[in-house]
């Protein structure tokens, strides 16, 4: 994807901070040294396969496994029955819990989805294991149809002033719904696990491609009952995750419990298929707005109502996609009254955890809607009502109406660098001319707040008596360039090159324990972890003389949560016959606090930028009535494509955040939040001379087309 417009190809001298210094992580990869799970060798393992369920319920009659236990090179067929009691999977309480589902590690009883585990066979090979999976006869009774959405397990208000008055006496009130399509992560590594058993000792190393090494360790240990000291987990390369892999999952608990009871290594790699059906979704919410709005366009009152999915089984952070996208709300606008609640409700559907974003572009979509359709009911330019209510620089922090602080933020002046890099008279002027000659051209503009996670991170950082330095993250990578940022701030506080530091994560036994890859904290919470090992590291070197070798460890807690933000302008241009919209021009503007690298930034924009190109035109996960997937391969599962994207114009601030040590925000989730907004409205901006008001997600090129199509139709004879 071109990056030239960014400015990105030049890496200037001075301090390494700030640099857009070359990954070092990329060589490797690029030379086939890479070391994914699927890499890693185990003697005579045993391959795992899973029989899944073709139904979305039922009463399980019978599994029958005699036959496919006595296949050739099958050590074992286990079933429900056959695993120990185990435990519950950890579900993080940012919102209230009600009655949970189940942790079914193979189904018990009854199926409760498409696609959940019921039985497992262990082979000598993965083709001996899938053949023998075959051969397992499994009756269901009253094989059901996709259950309703059962009762709340999580639900929560947030209330300030009073939204219904505020509403009742507003000049004009509008109002927008939008139903998020499923989205699959769909990272190029998918889920993998390789279980080495140790039979002196009892003990397992687990090689997981996961986001969250140390959370994997302990709730292994909590489910499966044994000493956390037995289980070493080790994430090496990771190949994306985009949240899918910050929980555990039943088949790697499956794994895990295999290796321990039959003291044989064992391994499982899932395929394609299996996980666009059993791993975690993503988004999938419905919200519904109104927004209250006076003469002037100042905005009184919002009212908000979100309802999630979460499937048969709840992930790790289930509940954090619904607290995102309630407490962020009204994003960077003042609005006085505000009326929010959320809902989260199981279903015989997969899980639905995070997906990067995680309920950040949810209220950023609803919001942006709202006051395009707000501007529309005004007859005000979209982006004079924008900054008619931004919070201004001077009232950070900010204590939003649902209790989050913003730390800092300079919003009008994000606006203004976007719209001036955009040039948006010029382009407005194109898009009159594009427009008299036929052309259907729109423009769209988004704003969007970003929280950049809470808590607490860990590192522990050595000073060897040759001068170099060793770094050991409690924190971990999936693919986003973790270790040439690390490297570049002990450099730089060091006074050493960036290659006299070596950066070590994702193994339990040598690095201390932390929280993990998600949530935009890697740098800002992570990094500043670093920071302040290597700070205390410099600190007892004068005691300890200049040729000793000093280390120290550090625990981190951020002081607050760091608040990134941007401004996106997209220009789409919509083709009458097809339906088509192609993205001809993406304006980016972030505030991503103090910024390490910023080609690793450029990177982390350019890759949400491009799931949130595929969540706004493309992608969609579909059920039917039955409760059958119907988007169960890229056949069907459309992403976008290289030629789906346009160039990116990358502006940026760096407004410091005082939350943490380094100073920094996230950014990584930034494209996801701001790009379906921004190309949302541009379509929608480009339909609207034709009477077009609303479109669903994805906006594809049929749903437009069946749009156009309407509008045509319902157009007076006399004006055709």
């Amino acid at each position: 994807m071109p990056l030239a417009k960014a400015g990105l190809d030049r890496v200037s001298g001075g301090a390494l901070v700030g640099q857009a210094i070359r990954r070092r992580e990329d060589l490797p990869l690029v030379q086939g040294q890479g070391r994914f799970v699927a890499d890693i060798p185990l003697q005579d393992a045993l391959h795992i396969a899973f029989l899944r369920s073709p139904a979305a319920g039922g009463a399980i009659l019978g599994c029958e496994t005699a036959a496919a236990a006595a296949m050739p090179g099958v050590a074992a067929v286990l079933t429900a029955a056959d695993l120990t009691p185990l435990g519950r999977l950890t579900v993080n309480p940012v919102l209230p819990l009600g009655a949970a589902p189940d942790f079914p590690v193979l189904a018990a009883g009854r199926v409760l989805a498409v696609g959940q585990p019921v039985a497992a066979v262990l082979a000598d090979s993965a083709d001996r294991a899938a053949d023998a999976v075959a051969a397992i006869d499994l009756s269901l009774k009253d094989a059901s149809r996709l259950p309703a959405p059962g009762e709340a397990v999580f639900a929560l208000d947030w209330q300030a002033g009073d939204a219904g008055a505020a509403c009742d006496a507003a000049a004009h009130v509008v109002a927008v719904e939008v139903r998020h399509s499923r989205l699959a992560p769909c990272p190029l590594e998918g889920r993998a696990i390789a279980v080495d058993y140790h039979a002196a000792t009892g003990d397992v190393t687990v090689w997981l491609s996961s986001q969250t090494p140390h959370r994997a360790r302990s709730e292994l240990a909590g489910i499966l009952g044994v000493d956390a000291g037995r289980i070493r987990v080790v994430a090496p390369d990771v190949g994306g995750a985009f949240g899918m892999k910050a929980s555990l999952y039943p088949e790697e608990v499956l794994a895990v419990w295999a290796a321990f009871a039959l003291c044989r290594p064992v391994r499982w790699t899932a395929t394609r298929g299996e996980d666009l059906l059993a791993a975690s979704h993503g988004r999938g919410m419905t919200t519904r707005g109104r927004l209250a709005v006076a003469a002037d366009g100042r905005f009184l009152a919002l009212q908000a109502r979100i309802d999630a999915p979460l499937g048969h089984w709840l992930t790790t952070s289930a509940a954090v996609p619904l607290w995102n996208a309630g407490r962020i709300l009204p994003g960077p606008y003042l609005v006085p009254a505000l009326d929010v609640a959320v809902r989260g409700h199981a279903d015989g559907t997969a899980a639905v955890g995070i997906y990067r974003g995680a309920g950040r572009p949810e209220a950023a979509m609803l919001m942006e809607r709202l006051v395009d359709r707000a501007a529309q009911a005004l007859g005000m330019d979209p982006l004079d009502l924008r900054r008619a209510n931004l919070i201004p620089p001077a009232a950070m922090p900010w204590q939003g109406p649902t209790g989050i602080v913003l730390d800092s933020g300079d919003y009008p002046r994000l606006l203004e660098l976007a719209a001036a890099r955009a040039d948006l008279d010029a382009l407005r002027a194109q898009q009159r001319r594009r427009r008299a000659g036929g052309e259907l051209i729109g423009l769209g503009c988004a704003m969007f707040v970003e929280p950049c996670g809470q808590g607490w991170e860990s590192a522990r950082v050595r000073r060897n008596a040759d001068g170099s330095v060793d770094c050991f993250l409690g924190g971990s990578s999936q693919g986003h360039g973790r270790e040439t940022a690390c490297a570049q701030i002990l450099a730089d506080l060091f006074g050493i090159s960036a290659d006299a530091v070596t950066v070590r994560h994702g193994d339990t036994a040598d690095c201390p324990e932390g929280i993990g890859a998600l949530a935009s904290r890697s740098t800002a919470i992570g990094g500043s972890a670093v920071l302040a090992a290597g700070r205390e590291v410099l600190a007892r070197l004068p005691a300890a003389g200049p040729s000793a070798t000093v280390d120290a460890a550090q625990v981190y807690p951020a002081e607050g949560e760091a608040w990134g933000s941007g401004c996106y302008i997209a220009q789409v241009a919509v083709d009458p016959a097809t339906g088509r919209v192609q993205v001809e021009r993406m304006v980016l503007a972030d505030d991503a606090g103090i910024v390490v690298n910023p080609m690793l930034v450029a990177g982390q924009l350019a890759g949400g930028m491009a799931q949130g190109l595929g969540e706004a035109l493309l992608e969609r996960l579909v059920y039917d009535t039955d409760g059958q997937l119907l988007t169960g391969s890229l056949m069907d599962y459309a992403l976008p494509r290289a030629a789906d994207m346009p160039v990116l114009e990358i502006g940026s601030l760096a407004g410091r955040s005082p939350a943490n040590l380094l100073g920094a925000k996230g950014v990584g989730e930034a494209g996801t939040i701001g790009a379906p907004a921004a190309i949302a409205n541009a379509v929608l901006d480009a339909l609207r001379p034709l009477g077009v008001q609303d479109l669903p997600l994805p906006i594809g090129a049929e749903a437009v087309w069946r749009a156009i199509q309407a509008a045509q139709a319902a157009e007076p004879e006399e004006l055709r």
